[in-house]
């Protein structure tokens, strides 16, 4: 339970994320402005699915957010051969492991 009324907390966290969301629209002009043909990325996907998220009006966005972006996988990988780190995405065109 929040203890604190909607204008205080608007009052207290809307230049913080503010600054998010300028830094997103900044991350989105990048790629229109980049070089090649249509991106097919399942990053890209993904995020633009949890931007129609945080715009959607329903509750639990940071709950819904992160389960999109998570590997529900239960296998572990046999090697590590290729894997540079996380991806940050989970590849819904391979069965749901990046």
């Amino acid at each position: 339970m929040n203890p604190q009324t909607k204008q205080q907390v608007v009052d207290t966290y809307f230049m913080e994320h503010r600054a998010k969301l300028v830094d997103i629209a900044a991350y989105l002009d990048r790629i229109d402005r980049g070089q090649g043909d249509d991106l097919s990325d399942f990053r890209d996907e993904a995020f633009r699915r949890a931007v129609e998220i945080l715009l959607d009006g329903q509750t639990h966005r940071a709950r819904r957010i992160l389960e999109l972006l998570s590997d529900h996988s239960t296998e572990l990988p046999r090697s590590a051969d290729g894997m540079k780190g996380a991806m940050g995405a989970v590849s819904l065109t391979d069965g749901g492991a990046a």
